[in-house]
């Protein structure tokens, strides 16, 4: 096998994986930037105010189709907020606006 074939496999397994979504505490910033509630998030993407709790908090990752339109909302966030995009490792990840639900 050629060096361009390898060079091409290596290509195709990258391109297939998934994208990475930006840490727990950057995704609870971005939320916060837009004044949105994980409630807004959850009814958005499709899943339970829980599940958008655990994202936020590492606890869990969306699956699939939820994680194609949860990165993709984190992306327009991102753009509209860059500052919020920023890791910030000094503050605590804010994880819900109290109540259960």
């Amino acid at each position: 096998m050629s060096d361009s074939d390898r060079s091409q496999r290596v290509d195709a397994l990258l391109n297939g994986l998934p994208e990475a979504l930006p840490s727990p505490r950057v995704r609870a910033k971005l939320r916060l930037a837009a004044g949105l509630t994980q409630q807004d998030i959850a009814d958005a993407v499709g899943v339970k105010r829980v599940a958008v709790t655990r994202w936020e908090l590492g606890q869990t990752s969306p699956r699939r189709p939820h994680r194609e339109n949860y990165l993709r909302l984190l992306k327009g966030l991102a753009e509209r907020f860059p500052e919020a995009a920023k890791a910030n490792e000094g503050s605590a990840t804010p994880s819900s606006e109290g109540g259960s639900g």
